[in-house]
């Protein structure tokens, strides 16, 4: 009966896709492989496949972890914040604003006219896109502005989601740090700011729950 070296090496061996062909110098009169062959194709194989041991935890930390993912999305129930009432939610790092509009603030919103503001940009990341900065375009329930508060102008934090802050001219959000004024979709108005706050990702899976993210 033939034995396994002589089935291995009859055709040539082939480890990880790579075929090593056998010549009649490397074989015995007999037609068997030498030893000295055997220990070689063992040694390459056992080379792959230490290689393929080695490199599989490298490419497995690559991919995020659970704490990384629980990270990038938010659920955030708003039935506790009332009409004309806002909330500061951290979000991958970063503060994110909610308000809960009265009918009077959206109503102020919808009616500023595109020419008066100074970014025509949605800066909506649920828009593929581009969009004008309307109100509609800024959020997706007209009950909750919902925006990352980060300045566009150097980064600082605007006041005007806490009770008793200072909103600015446009009774939105207001930086104190270089007097930047954004109304009540977010738009910048007026000062060195040069565009919108960002809207983030964000869907609502019931009437009162957002998922930022």
């Amino acid at each position: 009966m033939q034995n396994t070296a002589a089935i291995l090496f009859s055709a040539g061996a082939e480890i990880s896709g790579a075929t090593i062909p056998m010549t009649t110098t490397d074989m015995k009169e007999d037609g068997e492989p030498t030893r000295r062959d055997f220990i070689h194709i063992f040694g390459a194989a056992t080379a792959v496949a230490g290689a393929g041991a080695v490199l599989w935890p490298l490419v497995d930390q690559m991919n995020p972890d659970a704490s990384v993912l629980a990270l990038s999305t938010k659920e955030v129930d708003l039935s506790a914040v009332a009409a004309g009432q806002a909330i500061k939610v951290m979000w991958q790092g970063k503060p994110v604003f909610i308000r809960h509009r009265t009918e009077e603030e959206i109503r102020e919103a919808e009616e500023t006219p595109l020419a008066s503001l100074k970014d025509d940009d949605a800066r909506n990341d649920n828009i593929s896109g581009k969009a004008d900065a309307s109100d509609e375009n800024r959020r997706i329930n007209p009950n909750y502005m919902i925006l990352v508060g980060v300045c566009t102008h150097l980064g600082c934090i605007p006041l005007g989601t806490t009770q008793g802050e200072n909103r600015g001219e446009y009774n939105g959000w207001f930086c104190p740090c270089h007097g930047s004024h954004y109304d009540l979709a977010g738009r910048i108005r007026k000062g060195p700011a040069p565009e919108n706050l960002e809207v983030p990702p964000y869907e609502f899976v019931s009437d009162t729950v957002v998922k930022i993210g």
